[in-house]
């Protein structure tokens, strides 16, 4: 996907992501949210990713797929869209 974006763009997203601590933001969030991450993620640590994320968002379902990557649109496509599904339908 970050190669159809600009170069720019998607550097500057890169450097975003890397720089900026967003942890202070999570309580602020107010809507119903749902986290899902992949055990096996190489990307994005899940210890420092999502269960961070699970414990300071209120009113959230937090999903581990067992096995899963970065990649889960792919790799466990249908089971991401089947907790997707489920949440929207809440």
């Amino acid at each position: 996907m970050a190669a159809q974006a600009s170069p720019r763009a998607t550097t500057e997203t890169a450097k975003a992501w890397a720089n900026t601590d967003f942890r202070s933001e999570l309580p602020n969030v107010t809507v119903p949210t749902l986290i899902i991450h992949g055990d096996d993620d190489q990307i994005v640590p899940i210890e420092t990713s999502s269960e961070q994320s699970s414990k300071e968002i209120r009113d959230n379902k937090y999903v581990v797929i067992k096995g899963g990557s970065h990649g889960l649109f792919v790799t466990h496509k249908e089971q991401l869209n089947s907790y997707l599904l489920d949440f929207l339908r809440q």
